[in-house]
C-alpha cells in the first residue's frame, strides 16, 4: 500500500496525468488520435484503425491510477524509487506508450 496521503496522491496523480498528456502529444499528432484531460481524467480516443478509447483515472481511496485499455484494467501504484506510478516496474508513460502502439498496430 502506498505511503501517500490523499492530498499528496492527488497532486502526484494530476502531475502524472498532465505529463502523460504532454508525452503522448507527438504520437497523437503523428498517428491522428486525441488526448483529452478533463476533470482529472485522461482519455485517449481513437478513430483509426478502429474506434476505441483508453481511460486513465486516479482512484484516491486506494491511491492508484487505473488504466482501462484494450479490454483490460491496469492498476498502477506509486513507486517511490521511480518517482512515478508503475505496475510491476513498468511506469505509467511506458505502459501507455506500449498500449497505444499495440492498439494502433491493430
Amino acid at each position: 500500500m502506498s505511503e501517500l496521503t490523499e492530498q499528496t496522491f492527488r497532486v502526484a496523480a494530476d502531475d502524472a496525468l498532465d505529463a502523460l498528456r504532454r508525452a503522448l502529444g507527438p504520437l497523437a499528432d503523428e498517428a491522428d488520435f486525441e488526448v483529452e484531460l478533463q476533470n482529472g481524467v485522461l482519455q485517449v480516443v481513437f478513430e483509426d484503425p478502429k474506434p476505441g478509447k483508453f481511460v486513465i483515472s486516479p482512484n484516491a481511496p486506494v491511491r492508484q491510477i487505473w488504466v482501462s485499455a484494450l479490454s483490460r484494467s491496469f492498476k498502477l501504484s506509486w513507486d517511490e524509487a521511480a518517482g512515478t506510478f508503475a505496475l510491476e516496474g513498468e511506469t505509467l508513460p511506458n505502459l501507455l506508450d506500449r498500449l497505444v502502439r499495440q492498439f494502433l498496430a491493430g
